[in-house]
């Protein structure tokens, strides 16, 4: 499922990546266009073997709601490409982006208790999201 909401995603931003995108003033931060495949791949690969571990060792309760919380992370980083890549809504992908940092942090203290190594999977991925919120704040800005 991870690897499916990626493929959207990857669909969703495809279309901007050469058209829209470039025309942005971007700040000094930003990384080159190719980092990002690399990244994004390594990342849900990650979050791929952290609910994997998560549902394999968790009880049933605990299961239902770390598993729901990763399911709403999920869906809030597609809804980031949409808003931000689809239809270019900048300031809409910012609010979008936090909301997304916030329930990283929930799915990661839900699956840490259950297995350390699924939660310090997850750290990268808040660590990159965190950035990229910075990111779309600085082009938010600067556009």
């Amino acid at each position: 499922m991870t690897f499916s909401i990626a493929g959207i995603g990857g669909a969703v931003t495809a279309g901007s990546v050469d058209s829209w995108y470039p025309t942005l003033t971007k700040p000094a931060i930003n990384p080159p266009n190719w980092i990002f495949g690399p990244v994004w791949t390594a990342l849900y690969l990650m979050m791929s073997i952290a609910v994997a571990l998560v549902w394999a060792k968790a009880k049933e309760a605990e299961r239902r709601r770390a598993v729901i919380w990763f399911l709403i992370q999920l869906a809030l980083n597609l809804s980031w490409s949409v808003l931000f890549f689809g239809l270019h809504e900048i300031a809409l992908a910012l609010g979008c982006v936090t909301l997304l940092w916030l329930a990283i942090a929930v799915t990661l203290r839900c699956f840490w208790p259950i297995d350390r190594a699924a939660g310090t999977l997850l750290l990268p991925y808040l660590a990159w999201v965190g950035f990229a919120g910075l990111l779309n704040f600085l082009i938010w800005r600067l556009n």
